[in-house]
């Protein structure tokens, strides 16, 4: 019996599994939707359409540098736990070189490659694979890849709770990488969120400045102040800022003086170097940043797992 793309998309509709997997159980059972959706069951393959509802808030970022390129990504699961487990660190690492490989732009096209290590299915399929084995919801829930002539570093803090890349013109050397990766723990730490202030836009400007002057107005001492008095009270207070969350002019987290700039820190290795070391770019991923997470207590997480 001929497979049709609607009877495989009736099956996966109806089960969540992946299309290969669908395609694979209808071949099975001759075209047969009932006995094709207990091949799934059976497989582990259908499981995961009832974990896919639930928070997945947890997880790991993983880097990877090669050859040019480099990859950052996060891949969240529902507890802590499980993102300790070593089939989901083995399965992360491996979406980084599919993303090292992958021309895909966002994460729905790269769950529709074709997966590296098992080119007759998709990342979708391999990820509701693993959601069927590990016995919890999990999510590629993004990516970004930089590719340079330069130099790229990466740094992953406490195990995959925070990740950062940063990618820079620069001479290569031994010095220079440990700069940047010093550079990478100041990302992560600080978490700018601008290399420099030549990439502020007017409209982020304009926002804080509308915030700084509802401030100032909401205060009874200062709104009786004069207009030219407030607006300079507004810039200054936007420069102190910029301070804050430009990259380059922010204090250097190891400054030994504790005033030295991270522009001025890598200006010295640059000039120890015999080089400029200007850095381009830089991404930050924080583990679980801006969704809604699970209120569990450890003890209720292990007593979940072990069932």
């Amino acid at each position: 019996m001929d497979i049709t793309a609607a009877m495989v998309k009736e099956l996966r509709e109806a089960t969540g599994a992946g299309v290969m997997a669908c395609k694979k159980a209808l071949v099975e059972t001759d075209g047969n939707q009932e006995e094709a959706i207990e091949v799934l069951r059976k497989n582990g393959e259908a499981t995961a359409v009832k974990k896919s509802g639930r928070i997945a808030a947890e997880g790991v970022v993983a880097t990877l540098v090669e050859d040019g390129k480099a990859a950052i990504v996060e891949v969240n699961s529902e507890t802590d736990f499980v993102a300790k487990n070593d089939k989901f660190q083995t399965f992360v690492s491996a979406v980084a070189k599919q993303i090292i490989d992958s021309d895909a732009a966002d994460v729905d096209a790269l769950l529709a490659e074709a997966w590296n290590a098992d080119t007759s299915k998709t990342v979708k399929d391999e990820l509701v694979s693993q959601i069927a084995v590990i016995g919890e919801n999990m999510n590629i829930r993004r990516f970004e890849k930089l590719e340079s002539d330069g130099v790229i570093v990466s740094y992953i803090h406490a195990g995959g709770k925070i990740g950062v890349l940063v990618e820079a013109d620069a001479p290569k050397s031994d010095a220079v990488e440990e700069a940047l990766k010093n550079v990478a723990m100041q990302v992560a730490a600080m978490n700018a969120k601008f290399v420099s202030e030549d990439e502020i836009d007017d409209d982020y400007i304009a926002h804080e400045e509308e915030i700084l002057k509802a401030q100032i107005m909401n205060d009874p001492k200062e709104s009786q102040k004069p207009e030219k008095v407030i607006e300079g009270m507004i810039k200054g207070r936007i420069k102190k800022q910029f301070k804050e969350v430009c990259l380059m002019d922010q204090v250097y987290v190891k400054a030994e003086d504790g005033k030295q700039s991270v522009e001025k820190y890598l200006e010295q290795v640059g000039n120890e170097a015999g080089g400029t070391i200007t850095v381009k770019k830089f991404v930050r991923f924080e583990t679980g940043e801006g969704l809604e997470k699970k209120e569990e207590d450890f003890a209720a997480e292990v007593a979940a797992q072990m069932n």
